[in-house]
């Protein structure tokens, strides 16, 4: 089936949805390739490189600009835009092979029985799969019904999705380019970090000796040691030290926030 027919055969009332900041490297791969959507819309924080511009080359493509405070009200404000029966959430660094999107419009045109749909991810460090570092068990709800459907507050990055409904998995991988070099990764982890103190201090945590260098020191250990990073080679250890630097900065910025607070 070539993509004129699977357009022409299916009214799959589906939006796919993007989040963006300074994505000018990925956005334009990613829309080539959702013609299959009946609606596209990119909601971007006000990026200072092409990636409004790049977004707005596509005729089939709505982009809007929000002001960005966490992952959870980005998104929720997402939906609230949408008008599609089921929601395609995607990041600008994510791909989707043809056997998954073929996945999606069957699950979707067959009257799917479950109301989410998980989505297992395979982790892409530069053009090379990364096989463990904790990545081989990762999935993510990116195919869900809207009706219902929430991001919790609580969770300001690595959002939790809150709907009705029991929760599927669809078999194909959705493909995540998430490491591109080491200072764009770095500079991710930083921002992860620093979103994750709000969600400690809304939890009220007191950072102490433990938060500063026991809890990253388990990070490492755990992915490197325990999930397999050390089978990555060079690309684990990278990750891994990455993840774990996170974990680090999220109790210094927590700390930093209670002594202004």
């Amino acid at each position: 089936m070539d993509k004129a027919e699977t357009i022409a055969d299916s009214t799959i009332h589906l939006s796919v949805l993007v989040i963006t900041y300074n994505e000018e490297r990925n956005i334009k791969q990613l829309l080539q390739d959702l013609d299959f959507a009946d609606e596209i819309l990119v909601i971007d924080s006000f990026s200072t490189d092409k990636t409004v511009e790049i977004a707005q080359s596509f005729s089939n493509v709505k982009v809007s600009q929000h002001l960005f405070e966490n992952y959870a009200i980005q998104r929720n404000y997402a939906l609230s835009l949408a008008k599609g029966t089921w929601i395609l959430f995607l990041d600008a660094d994510e791909r989707l092979t043809p056997a998954l999107k073929n996945e999606i419009i069957q699950t979707i045109q067959n009257k799917a029985k479950f109301t989410a749909y998980y989505f297992k991810r395979t982790f892409m460090f530069a053009n090379e799969k990364l096989l463990f570092s904790g990545w081989q068990t990762d999935k993510i709800i990116r195919l869900f019904r809207k009706e219902n459907a929430s991001y919790s507050l609580q969770k300001t990055v690595h959002e939790k999705l809150n709907t009705a409904g029991d929760i599927g998995k669809l078999k194909n991988n959705l493909i995540h380019h998430s490491y591109s070099d080491y200072f764009s990764y770095k500079e991710k982890m930083v921002r992860y970090g620093q979103l994750k103190a709000h969600e400690e201090l809304i939890k009220g945590t007191k950072p102490n000796l433990i938060h500063f260098y026991i809890r990253p020191a388990y990070q490492f250990i755990n992915q490197y040691i325990l999930r397999l990073g050390i089978l990555d080679g060079k690309k684990g250890i990278i990750i891994c030290y990455l993840n774990a630097m996170s974990v680090y900065i999220r109790f210094q910025e927590l700390k930093r926030m209670k002594i202004n607070n």
